[in-house]
């Protein structure tokens, strides 16, 4: 799943008053404003043998999961994001371990990609943003 998947309104919202801006719309801009960082920890994560599979948890909300590297309050942006793997994710039972060969097959290259778990109120998802877009 894209983040513009998440972005584009469905045939059956067109036409529908917007209820206000998502906050996918945010995201995308703190994303922007974050990616060169985002790319240096996972390169690093993985030259360092921490994990093939970097995982960056975005959120607006306190979240005890991974290590914060950009801090939403201190960089007066809108999300914050926390490094993790999905070693930590099996761990902690988010990835089941019957499902983590799966998501390796489907994890998109490190290098070109950035695996971001997006905690929202209504729940958390995963989605592979491009680090050229």
């Amino acid at each position: 799943m894209d983040l513009q998947d998440l972005l584009n309104k469905g045939p059956e919202e067109e036409g529908k008053p917007e209820k206000g801006q998502s906050p996918l719309v945010s995201l995308k801009k703190d994303l922007d404003f974050y990616k060169e960082s985002i790319q240096e920890v996972s390169a690093e994560m993985m030259a360092e043998g921490y994990t093939l599979y970097p995982i960056f948890v975005a959120h607006q909300l306190k979240v005890d999961l991974g290590e914060m590297i950009l801090d939403r309050d201190e960089l007066n942006t809108q999300w914050s994001i926390q490094a993790s793997s999905l070693e930590e994710f099996v761990d902690r039972g988010i990835i089941k371990e019957d499902k983590k060969e799966y998501f390796e097959r489907n994890f998109k290259s490190a290098n070109d990609f950035m695996c971001l778990f997006v905690v929202v109120p209504e729940g958390a998802n995963f989605v592979f943003y491009p680090y050229n877009t």
